[in-house]
């Protein structure tokens, strides 16, 4: 089970893995790019760098080719993969609460629902969320050189 963050913040592996899509997305055009080149180029560590990819590839965001000319690349456009499903694929939730999660969703054991006020405020907190995380994509993830 994922956890639920006690603050807004993205941890350290999304930020990489952020990161290392942003790489990924400005290369689309040239393939498979090494595993190496990412980590330097984004300043991640390696071994670190190679969980989140294989955890990428298994949520069908990114392929990869082994042998020579091989490496990890986006299994589709960067403007067709959306920050949303990559933040998900990695961190798990995007609410705040598991309450108001829409694909994480677990019934809190200490409230309704319905009267609460913390789901309601969690609740918008999540739909403004996502509206943001929902239209952009990996290709405005990218540097602007």
């Amino acid at each position: 089970m994922f956890g639920y963050l006690a603050v807004a913040m993205l941890s350290k592996k999304t930020q990489y893995a952020l990161k290392a899509l942003s790489y990924l997305a400005e290369h689309y055009s040239e393939g498979p790019v090494l595993i190496a080149d990412i980590a330097a180029h984004k300043q991640i560590p390696l071994k670190f760098l190679e969980s989140i990819l294989l955890n990428l590839k298994h949520h069908e965001i990114l392929e990869s080719k082994k042998g020579k000319g091989g490496g990890y690349f986006l299994k589709q456009a960067p403007k067709k993969i959306s920050v949303a499903k990559a933040i998900r694929a990695v961190e798990g939730p995007i609410a705040l609460l598991p309450c108001v999660s829409l694909n994480f969703y677990e019934k809190c054991s200490d409230c309704d629902e319905k009267t609460c006020g913390v789901n309601k405020v969690m609740a918008l907190t999540r739909d403004a969320t996502l509206a943001v995380l929902e239209k952009k994509t990996l290709a405005d993830l990218m540097d602007r050189h």
